[in-house]
């Protein structure tokens, strides 16, 4: 597969997208985490909006923020607490991994976010995603942020073919402008959410006229389809693992004895199937068994 990246364009041709994007993209979603520049808040906004809607992230957000407004209220807290305050988000894992970001944070940062992507990614749950976005929406760096809406863009209007991860990224940080960081990653992630989706909206398209993929007739396959980090359809939650996890965190989660509820789970779903998955919540750090129920760790 032939890709691009940033090096592959000339200056000149980086330059004029730069302009484009700058002219012809803006901030157009009012959410609360923009109204900061708290790095802490932003990380927990991060965290959250991983694998989960923007309507749920703007009820649990300022929830999560008033009872851990930052790392040593998070640290301090425990685990079990953390877990409690991320009901209704799935996914409980974040915030395993939240909770020991919290705890690193104030052992090895005095309880500060760096500004540094290699430390940032040094600590639980911060991938190269989440460390870049923290860097220009908490600190407002010159960074190029690439999650699956910013990809298509890169791959459908900028390239027009499909990129790596390696090459995406590269590209990213080339079209943003000094001292843009933070609206110009604002503005592509609005554009990809909100126009280049996965069924993409390409009437009244401000890129439209410059775009690779537009130029091309909308050739088939879509350039995003094969790009590094673009979302694939999930699976059917209705019966899954991750529908019977999250009944398990629920029992776990209260304070009664939960060992006729998790019966009946054996029962609906079969006994070695709960059992498993049992197992990987404890293995995960989430439960632990206390005689024949379980509990948060």
């Amino acid at each position: 597969m032939t890709t691009t990246s940033g090096s592959d364009f000339s200056n000149q041709t980086l330059n004029r997208w730069r302009t484009r994007l700058d002219d012809r993209l803006k901030v157009e979603r009012d959410l609360p985490w923009r109204n900061t520049r708290d790095p802490w808040s932003i990380l927990v906004s991060e965290v959250m909006l991983q694998q989960t809607q923007v309507s749920r992230v703007l009820v649990a957000w300022p929830r999560f923020l008033a009872q851990f407004p930052d790392p040593a209220a998070c640290a301090a807290a425990g685990q079990a607490s953390v877990v409690r305050a991320w009901e209704g988000m799935g996914y409980h894992r974040r915030a395993v991994a939240l909770f020991r970001c919290a705890a690193e944070l104030c052992s090895r940062f005095d309880g500060e976010v760096p500004a540094s992507e290699l430390a940032l990614r040094s600590l639980p749950g911060i991938g190269i995603y989440t460390a870049r976005a923290i860097l220009a929406f908490g600190f407002e760096q010159d960074v190029g942020v690439v999650d699956t809406n910013v990809a298509r863009i890169l791959a459908r209007c900028v390239a027009g073919q499909a990129l790596t991860a390696r090459t995406a990224q590269q590209l990213a940080d080339s079209l943003v402008s000094p001292g843009h960081g933070w609206s110009h990653n604002q503005a592509m992630l609005d554009f990809g959410a909100l126009r280049c989706k996965a069924s993409p909206v390409c009437d009244g398209c401000p890129l439209r006229r410059s775009c690779r993929w537009a130029q091309r007739g909308f050739a088939l396959p879509d350039p995003a389809t094969k790009t590094a980090g673009t979302a694939r359809p999930q699976a059917r939650f209705e019966g899954s693992n991750r529908q019977i996890r999250g009944k398990i965190l629920a029992l776990a989660r209260a304070t009664n004895n939960v060992s006729e509820p998790l019966a009946a789970l054996r029962e609906a779903y079969g006994t070695e199937r709960v059992e498993q998955l049992i197992q990987t919540l404890v293995d995960e750090g989430l439960v632990k068994r206390v005689n024949t129920t379980v509990v948060l760790a």
